[in-house]
């Protein structure tokens, strides 16, 4: 799968020089040895740990993340069209305390 190279630009102007590795036929960014957030698909992947799923799918444009047909512990994805500057940023804050 494809990852939108765009969207890599933006968290990389925003988590410099993170670590990235390619996983789940995506891109995600270890800025602190863990998965953050990723991109997969024209999609932002955001680690919210086990407590944070339910409250992250209440919000616009956010469904389980799934591997082989079943959702992921602790991990979202958001809707590239819902990623605004603010938005992104929120979501790039949660995806780093989730993972420290």
């Amino acid at each position: 799968m494809a990852y939108d190279e765009a969207l890599v630009m933006r968290i990389r102007e925003r988590l410099g020089d993170a670590g990235t590795k390619r996983m789940f036929g995506g891109l995600v960014f270890l800025p602190e040895g863990a998965i953050a957030v990723g991109v997969y698909g024209p999609d932002l992947l955001v680690r919210v740990g086990a407590g944070g799923v339910a409250p992250a799918l209440a919000r616009p444009g956010v469904r389980p993340f799934e591997m082989g047909g079943r959702p992921t512990r602790g991990f979202v994805l958001v809707a590239a069209d819902t990623l605004d500057d603010e938005t992104l940023d929120a979501w790039i804050a949660t995806g780093r305390q989730a993972s420290s």
